[in-house]
C-alpha cells in the first residue's frame, strides 16, 4: 500500500456567457403583513431558495420569518434564468437584493422617514422606528394592487459582460469563482484499488451567505466528481443498470475539510460569488495526481479504475524477465 497526495486548483466564471440572460425578481407586502418572494430559480439541491430569500431578508431588513416563497411557477414568476453556471446566488441574488432596497425605499417614503429607520411587521401592520419615535401602520387600510400587494417591487439583474469578439477578446462572465484542492489517498500496488483518505477543499465564495449549504456545496461537488474520477464508466452494450454503472456512496466519500475564502466581490450581492462547478472541476485532477504520486505512474483514461491503475502500474515497471 502506497500513500499519495495530489493538488489541483481551478477557477471558473460565475454568470453569464456574453449573452443577454438576466433574472428578475418580484417582491411584495400582502395586506396581512406577509413578504411575498416570487424567486423563479429552480432548487436542484443547491439552496437556492434559502439564500436568496436570505438576500432579500437581509437588505430588505426583515426577518426571514416574516417571508413566503412562490417559486418556479410561470404563471405568476418573472424569469430568474437557468439554474447552471453557478449563477443563481450571484445573478438571482443580486435581483433580489435590488428587488428589497427597492421595496424597502418604497415603504421608507411612504412613511417619510430616513434610511436609518427600523422596520418591522406585526399584527398585519407595519411598525416604524426612528429616534425613539414609533409608527404603526395598518396595511389591511391601504389599497392592493394587482398582485394583491400593498407595497411591491420588481427589479432584474443583467451582469455586466460583454461577448468574445472575433479575436475571442471580451469579458463574458462578470466575476470569477477560484479554489483549490489537496487529495490524500492510499492505492494498493498488488491490485490498483484506491482509497481516499482525505480531501482538503478551499474556495473563494466572495461572502458565504449561509455557510453550511456552502460547505454542503463543496461536499456534494466532491462526492460528484468521486465518480467521475474513479469509477462511473458507461460502455455501450454492456451498461444497462446501477448495477453496471457505479456511483459513488457515502462509504466512498472520505473526510473532506472545507476552507471558505472569504474576499468580498464589489458586484455580488453582500459581496457573494458563484459556487457550483468550482468544486467538481480539480478534484479529478487531484486525485489522479495523488495516484501518480502514490505510484510513479500517470493514469490518463477516468475513470482509474483497479483494472486500468494496474495496467499502468505494470507498464511502469518495464517488461518482466
Amino acid at each position: 500500500m502506497r500513500r499519495g497526495v495530489g493538488i489541483a486548483s481551478c477557477w471558473y466564471g460565475c454568470g453569464n456567457t456574453g449573452l443577454a440572460n438576466p433574472s428578475t425578481i418580484k417582491l411584495g407586502i400582502s395586506p396581512d403583513g406577509t413578504v411575498v418572494l416570487h424567486q423563479g430559480a429552480v432548487d436542484i439541491g443547491q439552496g437556492s431558495n434559502t439564500v436568496i430569500a436570505q438576500i432579500a431578508a437581509d437588505a430588505l431588513g426583515l426577518p426571514l420569518s416574516a417571508f413566503r416563497l412562490k417559486g418556479a411557477d410561470t404563471g405568476i414568476t418573472p424569469d430568474a434564468g437557468k439554474t447552471s453556471a453557478s449563477r443563481q446566488t450571484f445573478i438571482t441574488g443580486k435581483a433580489a437584493e435590488k428587488a428589497a432596497r427597492a421595496l424597502r425605499d418604497k415603504m421608507l417614503r411612504f412613511a417619510n422617514v430616513s434610511a436609518a429607520a427600523e422596520l418591522s411587521l406585526e399584527d398585519a401592520a407595519l411598525v416604524i422606528r426612528e429616534g425613539g419615535e414609533r409608527r404603526r401602520i395598518s396595511l389591511a387600510a391601504l389599497p392592493a394592487d394587482a398582485d394583491g400587494f400593498v407595497f411591491g417591487a420588481v427589479e432584474s439583474y443583467d451582469p455586466p459582460t460583454t461577448p468574445l469578439d472575433e479575436k475571442g477578446q471580451g469579458k463574458p462572465y462578470a466575476v470569477y469563482g477560484w479554489g483549490a484542492q489537496i487529495a490524500e489517498l492510499e492505492v494498493d500496488m498488488r491490485l490498483g484499488t484506491v482509497k481516499l483518505v482525505k480531501i482538503t477543499a478551499a474556495h473563494d465564495v466572495g461572502k458565504a451567505i449561509n455557510p453550511l449549504l456552502a460547505e454542503g456545496q463543496i461536499e456534494g461537488g466532491i462526492a460528484q466528481a468521486i465518480g467521475m474520477a474513479l469509477m462511473e464508466e458507461y460502455v455501450p452494450g454492456r451498461t444497462e443498470n446501477l448495477h453496471d454503472y457505479l456511483i459513488p456512496t457515502i462509504g466512498d466519500v472520505p473526510e473532506i475539510e472545507t476552507v471558505l475564502v472569504e474576499v468580498p466581490d464589489p458586484e455580488g450581492p453582500f459581496g457573494a460569488k458563484g459556487l457550483g462547478e468550482h468544486v467538481l472541476i480539480p478534484t479529478s485532477p487531484a486525485i489522479l495526481n495523488a495516484i501518480r504520486h502514490a505510484t510513479g505512474v500517470l493514469v490518463t483514461t477516468v475513470p482509474a479504475t483497479p483494472t486500468r491503475v494496474l495496467e499502468a502500474i505494470n507498464a511502469g515497471r518495464g517488461p518482466r524477465p
